[in-house]
């Protein structure tokens, strides 16, 4: 009877849960989401799973997620096995032709579809793509922080997001390497972190969600900050408080926003469910910029 009891506590607390996410389900009805995924989430199988099912029900509540994904890791240990050596400029990957071979040979291929599978596996219906589709993405030449030339690693010159357009009235969810195409045809290698904020600002996606390893944005006390403005970015950036890897998420925040995008989440991606924690709750789950 104890048992039972408890059972049927548990799925009144389930019922108030979904009956809670009302009005946020109302509120992002029809809304475009950009998610670049990374970190944890992209670990183990179970980690996985775990995302891909929560993608498919953000589809099936009607709002549309658009996924980017990295790969470095990946990238590195195919690179180990093929024998190439890798070098970092300004935290960027030098990318020679030998290099973005296996570069998109990686994104494109392993890490891109078995995102793809998850997403399937839980019942979604999810297509792979990478900038070169339809154009996507036409990058220009990126150099480094001293104008070091950094090979075939590009930034995205134009965006070209009709594609995604197309599965906005869908049951497909798109999934997106960052991979690139030049003016002249070249394979260019995109950082994740800036193809996503890429796509969310031609999209004038609703939210830009960049999940990182990380609670989101500290202070000087090292608290998470869950609200802040472009101005406030700029200025804990200046007095030295957002430093290091945090630069390059809150810089691509910044130009998302400028771009249209109406607001970017830095979300912890460890936590369990974080991006339906973050959509569907009044509990957030990372630092949210605003302009």
């Amino acid at each position: 009877m104890e048992k039972s009891a408890a059972m049927n506590r548990d799925w009144i607390a389930t019922a108030r849960t979904l009956s809670e996410a009302l009005p946020y389900l109302q509120r992002y009805d029809g809304a475009v989401v950009v998610i670049k995924i990374g970190g944890h989430a992209m670990g183990d199988d179970k980690a996985m799973l775990s995302f891909a099912r929560d993608i498919v029900l953000m589809k099936q509540c009607n709002v549309h997620p658009v996924l980017v994904h990295g790969g470095g890791p990946m990238i590195n240990q195919m690179l180990d096995r093929l024998g190439i050596e890798s070098h970092f400029v300004g935290g960027k990957r030098v990318t020679d032709a030998a290099t973005v071979e296996v570069v998109e040979m990686v994104l494109s291929g392993s890490v891109n579809k078995r995102i793809v599978q998850a997403i399937n596996t839980v019942g979604g219906k999810a297509v792979g793509l990478n900038g070169k589709d339809a154009s996507l993405m036409i990058c220009e030449k990126a150099l480094g922080p001293k104008g070091e030339d950094l090979g075939f690693v590009g930034n995205p010159k134009k965006v070209n997001p009709a594609v995604l357009r197309t599965f906005l009235d869908s049951d497909f969810i798109p999934v997106v390497a960052p991979i690139g195409v030049g003016a002249n045809g070249e394979t260019f290698n995109i950082n994740g972190d800036t193809a996503a904020g890429a796509i969310a600002a031609a999209m004038k996606a609703d939210r830009l969600l960049l999940l990182t390893d990380v609670a989101g944005v500290k202070d000087a006390d090292g608290d998470v900050i869950t609200q802040l403005t472009a101005d406030q970015v700029r200025q804990l950036t200046a007095d030295g408080v957002i430093a290091g890897g945090m630069i390059p998420k809150t810089e691509t925040a910044l130009e998302a926003l400028e771009g249209g995008t109406r607001a970017v989440v830095i979300i912890d991606g460890r936590a369990p469910h974080a991006v339906l924690l973050e959509l569907f709750t009044a509990h957030g789950a990372g630092s949210l910029i605003r302009l």
